[in-house]
């Protein structure tokens, strides 16, 4: 199938506002009649419901969460990024734009990444107007400081609770629209299946949590702003009831999944204690612009991080990367500190560390100033390790993130499903290979508050002639049909192994296989043994209760089933993309110094993967090819 991306005429700079002057267009008194769904309520979701509640027309979101305000995008720390230049460094939309591409190791669209460079300058102006605290200079001015594959400070930020803050904002306005009746909530609702009706999407089935019941709802278009799927590593950064669930059921429904395998790893996350954990706990970023990173020099030495003198020490990112420093990109400061831990210089009990220290940034400014910057983190981080990281240094570790791969979507948020859009991490769009830090709130923002509302009016503009979309259509029952077998299919297997045992399983063979770093014969491996562990789940998973109540093991083992099919997915993007590039570390496909290669000539392409229609067959590959008209594909160097 050849992909149309829809990528508007003109100059770099005049795309969007062309796109805008061109865009259809629904009179106020026709959006009244018009429904939308939207599934989520982060900073996408909530923010794409209440801009088209406020422009009048009817709007259902839904959220599995008993609140909203759970949404994960409350968990993000350090930053959104905007090019303001308030710090006249140099920054610009331009620059933002060019840092964003290569951060992404050229493996995004310009057209798209631009435009979200350029949307960046609004969204600060509409936070602040909401209430966002931003962190504020003795004079009032809002501050910026610096984040990882940048060398100019574009990012804003509420100390360490930056997502929470601007998701409270968002929150705010969505339950405004409820209010007023234009947006419709439902807590505590998981979307089970999308419904399409001639080839567009029309509507869901959703399960009740709190009840069981099975509910239809149609509209006129769908949005899923359901965030990523790192959590199929098990142990990762996100929530446990973070899946990839929703976008998987609509790939099965026709919605190409775009680059996969592309899943960052965070370098400074807080270390896997023992097997009892379900999850890891993130440290922001932010903390890498005082902090310095650095192992012993000897291998195995035991010594207390204080008693290891500075001439013993190996502050390696420095010594690797030093035009950026600690500051060196995710993707290479996770690669790095994986080569020094499995070289033997991991430090903590279980020597999968490395130290993150603010001895030197506490010498020259203060812990006072410390405090004013990162306090919370710290204060989180003695309340989770019994550490005070004022006095000795801070032990991170790499742990699987953020998704950049997601439904592959045009330049109007659009899937290969019209009707269906994805905004937010449920999209490939902005990222490339590997996302910038502090770039996830932004797009998801102005995914929801200045993209989307275009776009889907545009779409909704010849909708009004369809009339009401009704539920009792037979592809409404078909569906309903599908969702109930699935759940009896499960609570009938009656097997002797916990769904946890079966997402711990495919986790550890991900991260070994289709993690940090990925070889053919680990792909191939894994592949074999992610179909086998299916096929096992559905022989031998246990959960107790049925459908008809609130049942978390049944919310679980449907999430589980979707990630051991995108495992395998993953996997096989991984191995049909014979470079290194970004995220996605192929062994066999590195420089002499031990950095990515890359290989323009033969994968300059987004990898859009089709269902073939049954689990027994091998995905379809589609390829949107990348041209680059206004920035040439230069080698991505940090040193």
């Amino acid at each position: 199938m050849k992909l149309d991306a829809k990528i508007p005429q003109g100059s770099l700079e005049d795309k969007w506002s062309n796109y805008k002057k061109t865009a259809r267009l629904v009179n106020p008194a026709n959006r009244k009649k018009l429904d939308v769904i939207v599934i989520g309520t982060g900073l996408a979701g909530s923010s794409i419901a209440a801009s088209l509640g406020e422009m009048g027309y009817n709007v259902k979101s839904f959220c599995f969460q008993d609140t909203p305000r759970r949404a994960h995008s409350v968990a993000a720390q350090g930053g959104v990024n905007a090019a303001k230049n308030y710090k006249n460094d140099g920054d610009s939309i331009y620059r933002m734009f060019v840092d964003t591409l290569k951060g992404g190791d050229f493996r995004a669209r310009e057209a798209n990444v631009y435009r979200l460079a350029e949307c960046s300058v609004n969204l600060i102006d509409q936070a602040v107007a909401q209430g966002v605290p931003f962190g504020r200079e003795y004079g009032g001015y809002l501050n910026n400081r610096s984040f990882g594959g940048v060398q100019v400070s574009r990012t804003f930020y509420a100390r360490g609770q930056t997502g929470q803050q601007l998701l409270l904002g968002t929150y705010q306005a969505l339950m405004r629209q409820v209010d007023k009746k234009t947006v419709k909530l439902y807590s505590s609702h998981e979307m089970l299946d999308l419904v399409t009706i001639d080839g567009k999407a029309r509507g869901v089935i959703v399960r009740n949590l709190e009840t069981g019941e099975i509910e239809r709802h149609a509209a006129h278009a769908v949005v899923l702003a359901t965030g990523g799927f790192g959590k199929i590593y098990y142990l990762s950064t996100l929530a446990m009831g973070c899946n990839g669930s929703a976008i998987w059921r609509a790939h099965k429904k026709g919605a190409f999944f775009a680059s996969p395998s592309w899943t960052q790893i965070h370098p400074t996350s807080l270390p896997q204690s023992g097997g009892y954990q379900s999850k890891l706990t993130l440290m922001s970023e932010s903390l890498r612009n005082d902090g310095r990173i650095w192992v012993p020099k000897k291998a195995d030495d035991n010594r207390v991080a204080n008693d290891i003198p500075e001439e013993e020490r190996d502050y390696y990112l420095e010594r690797r990367y030093p035009a950026f420093g600690n500051l060196a990109p995710r993707d290479i400061s996770s690669r790095a500190a994986k080569e020094r831990i499995d070289a033997g210089h991991g430090v903590g009990a279980l020597k999968n560390a490395v130290y993150l220290d603010f001895s030197k940034a506490i010498r020259e400014q203060g812990q006072a100033k410390i405090a004013e910057k990162y306090g919370n983190l710290f204060t989180m981080y003695e309340k989770i390790t019994g550490i005070n990281a004022y006095k000795e240094p801070m032990m991170i570790s790499p742990a699987a993130h953020f998704s950049m791969g997601g439904l592959w979507v045009d330049y109007e948020l659009m899937t290969t499903i019209p009707g269906l859009f994805a905004l937010g991490e449920a999209n490939f769009a902005d990222h490339g290979a590997n996302r910038l830090g502090a770039n996830s709130l932004l797009q998801a923002s102005v995914d929801g508050y200045f993209i989307a509302p275009y776009t889907i009016a545009n779409y909704l503009a010849d909708q009004i002639r369809v009339g009401a979309i009704a539920s009792d259509d037979p592809a409404f029952d078909k569906a309903e049909k599908e969702v109930k077998d699935k759940l009896d299919a499960l609570l009938a297997i009656k097997g002797t192994k916990t769904v946890d045992y079966f997402h711990k399983s495919l986790g550890k063979l991900l991260y070994d296989y289709c993690g940090l770093a990925r070889t053919k014969e680990g792909l191939e491996y894994a592949i074999v043994e992610i179909k086998k562990l299916r096929d096992e789940f559905y022989k031998d998973v246990k959960i107790p209760g049925d459908s008809k109540t609130m049942n978390a093991e049944l919310e679980k083992a449907g999430r589980v089933a979707d990630y051991l099919e995108i495992g395998v997915l993953m996997c096989y993007d991984a191995l049909t993309r014979e470079e290194s590039c970004g995220a996605h570390f192929r062994e066999e496909y590195q420089t002499e110094d031990g950095e990515a290669k890359r290989n323009d000539e033969d994968y300059q392409f987004i990898s859009a993967w089709e269902w073939p229609g049954s689990l027994d067959a091998e995905p379809i590959l589609n390829k949107e090819e990348l041209k680059f008209e206004f920035v040439k594909p230069t080698i991505r160097s940090y040193k």
